[in-house]
């Protein structure tokens, strides 16, 4: 069970200190919808609960989170959204998978393929780069919930396969099969995790340079910040020197 490293996305963004609240809560409420359809309790619902661990990460308000729970369960008429799933290649080749949730399937691909069409990366059919990733679920804990050894052993009692801890706090990585009963056990013993679900990890990552690292990022940025995405998995490595010189 070695560090979890190379493998968790770059998260660069100029000004990302500045959270966008309106577009985070837009994302969460859609994944409260759409969970809430397989049932409103989030004891026998692991999605639904996952959702409310994120609402309250992002500090969402206990009515709005019941809102949209009750729309999704039946208890108020609401959109229906579609889970769809975009993939395709960014600059330099790197392999991009997008997630979206969406009440008209239309518009979002139109979004979706304008970005990859702008930023120089190519739109492609389903499972195109899925082969390039491996489907994981991931627990995240701030730094002081618990310490390294803590949460290394933690983690590996609950079943989990990897652990990443560093300045960012704790990133706990399992099998999609074992998410639930690993993120239980480490919440009856650390609390609320502050992020945890389903997510594409990358088998091998691609090395991109100054020129290209802009533009993809851009494009990847561009992704994110349409409502109907949910998430956006890219397999790129990019040097501390390049992000450097792109931040000055």
């Amino acid at each position: 069970m070695a560090g979890h490293s190379k493998f968790k996305n770059i998260m660069y963004r100029k000004g990302a200190q500045d959270q966008k609240r309106a577009r985070v809560f837009t994302k969460i409420i859609r994944e409260l919808t759409t969970a809430a359809r397989a049932g409103s309790d989030p004891d026998g619902n692991p999605r639904l609960r996952a959702a409310i661990a994120s609402a309250k990460s992002a500090n969402m308000g206990k009515d709005t989170m019941e809102r949209a729970i009750a729309r999704g369960s039946g208890g108020e008429d609401g959109e229906q959204f579609e889970e769809i799933r975009y993939e395709g290649y960014g600059p330099s080749g790197v392999a991009i998978i997008v997630e979206a949730l969406t009440d008209n399937r239309n518009r979002t691909a139109s979004e979706v393929r304008a970005a990859f069409s702008k930023f120089g990366g190519n739109l492609g059919e389903t499972n195109s780069v899925g082969f390039m990733f491996e489907r994981v679920g991931q627990i995240a804990y701030s730094g002081d919930a618990a310490t390294v050894d803590e949460m290394f052993e933690a983690a590996l009692e609950a079943g989990a396969q990897d652990v990443e801890s560093g300045d960012g706090g704790h990133e706990v990585v399992c099998g999609p099969d074992d998410f639930n009963d690993v993120r239980q056990a480490l919440e009856e013993r650390f609390g609320t995790a502050g992020r945890a679900g389903l997510s594409w990890r990358p088998l091998s990552t691609v090395a991109v340079d100054a020129d290209n690292a802009a533009p993809l990022f851009r494009l990847l940025e561009t992704l994110e910040d349409s409502d109907d995405v949910q998430s956006v998995s890219a397999n790129f490595e990019v040097d501390d020197d390049v992000l450097e010189s792109l931040a000055g």
